[in-house]
């Protein structure tokens, strides 16, 4: 498929950004397979020719083990305090509003602790995911994988005493603060974005950030699955000693296998506002015809899109938890599953939808399924409906790979990393604004339509839409108008 992101408004940028590709490989000395070894080699080499998938797959395996055990628990402990115990003795059925006034305050005090975690972690995040995707423009890729991963490991570590000790679910957010010091789940998104931005050209570029995102479903699809079935034979804490245990492989497998993709600056300094100044320059710097407002409106595309993804990812359980589904631990392992396979269904659907297409009408192709399939489990009331809402979803996340190589064929080669920083950036703010609306916005429609908060972001996802179309339209009209370059 032809690649045009920025020819029409950039002449000549795409030639330029090519020599800057190949020049910053030609610096390396080895290069393995699609990896650029620009300095000295990790201790041990992996024989397969991989880079940081696994990095990212173990850190979201990770991830998607304890999202949904800690909500669950939450749900337990909030429960067993109030005195509530409906859905233990048979007390839920297929009632369309629960009648228990404890039920309603349960399912409240659920949501808003979600959102106090979530909040917290995010602000810290936002700031330090940031510092640390610009930094590895100068430092290197790898030592940000390592410090995010020992992060995460620590927040498990936390958690688990908590379990252990049966300590007020308050000290979840101790935990979730030391992960957001060393940047969370963004900065190893972030560095794992940039050094496939690093090692790849920009034909390619697409298909390999969807390739990561699929490393994304697969491991959350395996948690889920894992995580479900472990919980209901053997409770909360073994399923996190595996959390613990996979944080701690990723930041193993970055600091043995990986190689790094740029040039580290030995005199590179990581608590400095340069970095920050770095990210806003991308935002803020005039480029050639209207380079900075198609970063402005491709994040903004981003952060609606990837809100609706966080802020329906966050009450998912608590909608299958409670009536009229009452899901228990299985079931909801599976739902977990099903919405983690869109990764690989968006895979398949984006690499067969980029020969008939370009990458703009792919990603309205994948809003139009996230939102047909919010639209029904915005009124599932029952297992079928649910997961017919989950299958509608199988191409929800083409939009998100497309939206990330977009941004990154913007910018400069040694600007990846600012980049995918601010991408983080945009991903904590999602969180945050998610979080704060998705979670707020659920007890406050109880009464209403259950549903109300997924109908909602459907209705969120046509501003990207409009917009893609919008800029695809004027790019393909640029492209034409063009003279052909022989």
């Amino acid at each position: 498929m032809e690649d045009s992101d920025t020819s029409a408004i950039l002449p000549g940028e795409e030639e330029s950004s090519e020599n800057n590709y190949k020049s910053r490989r030609n610096l390396c000395p080895t290069s393995v397979g699609d990896n650029v070894v620009c300095s000295k080699p990790p201790p041990y080499s992996c024989p397969l020719s991989v880079s940081v998938e696994p990095v990212l797959f173990l850190s979201m395996f990770s991830l998607a083990l304890q999202m949904p055990l800690y909500t669950q628990y939450l749900w337990d402990r909030i429960s067993e305090d109030l005195g509530y115990n409906g859905t233990k003795t048979g007390k839920c059925d297929n009632r369309t509003e629960p009648s228990d006034p404890l039920e309603k305050e349960v399912e409240t005090m659920t949501a808003h602790w979600n959102l106090y975690i979530n909040l917290g972690g995010f602000l810290i995040s936002l700031f330090s995911a940031t510092l640390l995707g610009s930094w590895s423009d100068h430092a290197g890729r790898r030592p940000v994988l390592i410090l995010s991963n020992l992060g995460l490991a620590v927040q498990a570590a936390v958690y688990l005493t908590v379990l252990y000790l049966k300590l007020p679910v308050a000290w979840f957010l101790l935990g979730r603060l030391c992960s957001s010091l060393t940047g969370d789940f963004n900065a190893t998104l972030a560095g794992c974005f940039a050094y496939v931005a690093d090692t790849s050209d920009r034909v390619s570029r697409t298909f390999r950030v969807a390739i990561l995102e699929a490393c994304i479903g697969v491991a959350g699809m395996f948690a889920s699955i894992i995580g479900g079935q472990w919980r209901r034979a053997q409770g909360y804490i073994n399923p996190f000693w595996l959390v613990l245990a996979t944080s701690l492989a990723s930041a193993l497998y970055a600091f043995l296998f990986v190689p790094e993709s740029v040039v580290p600056d030995p005199g590179a300094r990581l608590l400095t506002t340069k970095h920050h100044r770095a990210v806003v320059r991308l935002y803020t710097t005039p480029g050639q015809e209207g380079r900075r407002l198609r970063l402005w409106l491709y994040s903004l595309c981003f952060f609606v899109v990837v809100t609706v993804h966080f802020g329906s990812r966050d009450l998912y359980v608590l909608y299958e938890l409670s009536a009229p589904l009452c899901w228990g631990p299985e079931l909801i392992g599976y739902g977990s599953a099903a919405q983690h396979l869109t990764y690989l269904s968006s895979l398949a659907g984006l690499r067969a939808l980029q020969r008939c297409m370009e990458d703009s009408w792919v990603a309205i192709v994948g809003l139009a399924s996230n939102a047909c399939g919010l639209v029904v489990i915005s009124v599932a009331n029952t297992a079928t409906l649910m997961f017919t809402g989950y299958g509608l979803c199988f191409l929800a996340m083409t939009s998100t790979p497309v939206l990330r190589s977009k941004l990154s064929k913007l910018v400069d080669p040694s600007e990846q990393g600012a980049l995918f920083a601010s991408v983080a950036c945009v991903e904590g703010l999602c969180s945050l604004v998610s979080s704060g609306v998705f979670n707020s916005l659920y007890p406050a429609t109880l009464h209403m339509m259950k549903g109300f908060p997924f109908l909602f972001g459907a209705m969120l996802l046509f501003l990207p839409a409009g917009v893609i179309g919008t800029l695809g339209c004027q790019q393909r009209r640029g492209s034409t108008d063009s003279p052909a370059v022989s």
